[in-house]
């Protein structure tokens, strides 16, 4: 995508990550931003921005943990849901599916799926495994998030695709490339206002 933050690329009126942030507002308690690097470049959006605590840019997970450190500090929180910053059309019932399919898992990873794939960074994690992800990212140095997933426990979520003019779309679509963001402009003016 050239470089930079593809959050941070326009969809419309509006950034990528404004997209992502107006889905998820109404389905949290509190919002957070992972992001390492100068976090003025993301001060419009009002948002408390956290750094990775693992040095070396060592993948989602250590933005995982960065999450679940943050959020053990926020006032009766128990979760943590993530969500990738160039994915503007995921569900707007994420939270409450997640939340609901743990209901008889206790401490298990709710993660979401669409036509038969998981998306791990689109994920409900529960604040309990902060010490052992940070054991898996710096003692084992293992990056890989569906491994530790499978290690601790996850049940899967399917989500129904999108209708939009006469096509299929997965939800979870994110953008990667120019011709994505060219679809996802497409998207974005077939679903309408």
């Amino acid at each position: 995508m050239g470089g930079g933050d593809k959050s941070l690329l326009s969809l419309g009126k509006v950034r990528l990550l404004d997209h992502v942030a107006a889905r998820l507002k109404p389905q949290v308690a509190t919002l957070g931003l992972n992001a390492n690097g100068d976090p003025v470049r993301f001060a419009a959006m009002g948002l408390p921005v956290i750094e990775d605590t693992v040095p070396g840019y060592a993948g989602p997970l250590a933005g995982i943990l960065a999450g679940l450190e943050w959020a053990a500090g926020q006032a009766g929180c128990q979760w943590l849901i993530s969500a990738a910053g160039d994915t503007p059309f995921f569900p707007d019932n994420l939270v409450e599916r997640l939340a609901a399919a743990t209901h008889d898992r206790p401490g298990a990873i709710a993660v979401a799926s669409s036509d038969g794939r998981w998306h791990p960074t689109f994920a409900l994690w529960p604040l309990g495994l902060r010490e052992a992800l940070r054991h898996f990212l710096v003692d084992e140095d293992n990056r890989r998030v569906s491994a530790f997933m499978e290690r601790h426990g996850y049940v899967s979520v399917e989500f129904p695709m999108i209708e939009a003019g006469g096509h299929k779309i997965d939800p979870f679509f994110n953008i990667n490339t120019p011709d994505d963001l060219a679809a996802a402009k497409s998207l974005l003016q077939s679903l309408g206002p």
